[in-house]
């Protein structure tokens, strides 16, 4: 296993597009040198076609896929088994982060997880401020609180400025999904 002497904190935010992509091209590039990582994805229902590629890392990249999105399109409070998939979610990738056996920690769609209460701030902060000092941290998703951005080494803001789900193009598998 390769070895970080000294780890960062990257955050991924923002309504453009770009941010898993991100994190998924650190994942590709750590596990290139050696490093292992572990993904939690949260509320990532929909069959992404990345997944199929992750798999193939087996060994090098371990990932949980953790809840669904459902209750954000019915418009209506996640139902309370979301909160506690998240929740003990959230619990697991802090065993693995404190394990040893990771160099790289990625938390995709954390703060979307937040923003629709699965999830508190708090928990976020408490989950960063127990990374031990080698581990390599990315967070992703829209609606990064401040005070976590405040805590972050590097943040980058992906800014739509022009999609072409504005011209009515729908996801298309192998590029969006």
């Amino acid at each position: 296993m390769g070895d970080l002497s000294k780890g960062y904190i990257q955050v991924y935010t923002g309504n453009g597009k770009g941010k898993t992509s991100a994190a998924l091209g650190s994942a590709l590039r750590a596990a290139g040198a050696g490093l292992k990582i572990h993904i939690t994805q949260f509320m990532k229902d929909f069959p992404y076609s990345e997944r199929k590629s992750l798999e193939k890392f087996a060994g090098l990249i371990d990932i949980n896929f953790v809840g669904k999105d459902e209750f954000v399109f019915k418009k209506e409070n996640p139902p309370e088994s979301e909160i506690e998939l998240a929740k003990s979610a959230l619990q697991s990738a802090s065993s693995k982060m404190q394990s040893g056996k990771f160099n790289m920690i990625i938390l995709d769609e954390i703060f979307v997880a937040v923003f629709f209460k699965l999830l508190t701030e708090e928990d976020v902060i408490e989950f960063i401020k127990s990374r031990p000092e080698n581990i390599e941290l990315i967070l992703t998703g829209r609606y990064c609180p401040e005070s976590i951005i405040k805590l972050a080494d590097l943040v980058t803001e992906m800014k739509e400025v022009k999609h072409y789900y504005q011209q009515g193009v729908i996801s298309r598998k192998g590029i969006d999904c």
